[in-house]
């Protein structure tokens, strides 16, 4: 199942998957999404089976498991219209940057940013903060990592 809390669950969901995808072998509507984002991430495939990895933030390290995670929550938010007005959003970014990708990760940062915060401060997630970071990254958008 992949809706667990368990990490280990999740990553092995996933490298389970990916390996499907690579098999040819059929896959159920959440590993179709799963494995067409791990897709446009080569820089990802080979680290898909190391579900024991640590990855450290503060050492320039991204957690790709994470990184798909966030692609994943912003696609279902967007399936969903979720919370109000992030299509609007999302639309106005991908006019700005005119990639999807590129779109997906400036919003991925706002959601980043928002659950960094909850779990540092042990506070609900803030909708609202999340949509103040998208305006801003609608609006001062600068640079696309």
């Amino acid at each position: 199942m992949f809706y667990s809390q368990d990490r280990t669950v999740q990553r092995k969901f996933l490298a389970n998957a990916w390996q499907k995808f690579l098999d040819n072998n059929p896959l159920d509507p959440l590993e179709v999404q799963l494995t067409s984002i791990v897709e446009i991430h080569p820089e990802y495939h080979h680290l898909i089976n190391n579900i024991e990895s640590e990855y450290f933030p503060e050492s320039g390290e991204v957690n790709p498991f994470l990184h798909i995670n966030l692609h994943l929550s912003l696609r279902e938010q967007l399936s969903i219209s979720q919370p109000p007005g992030i299509n609007n959003y999302y639309t106005k970014i991908l006019s700005k940057v005119k990639d999807h990708h590129d779109a997906e990760h400036l919003m991925m940062d706002c959601i980043g940013e928002m659950i960094f915060s909850s779990q540092k401060y042990n506070t609900e997630m803030d909708i609202q903060a999340y949509i103040r970071c998208l305006e801003y990254k609608y609006l001062g958008l600068s640079n696309v990592d």
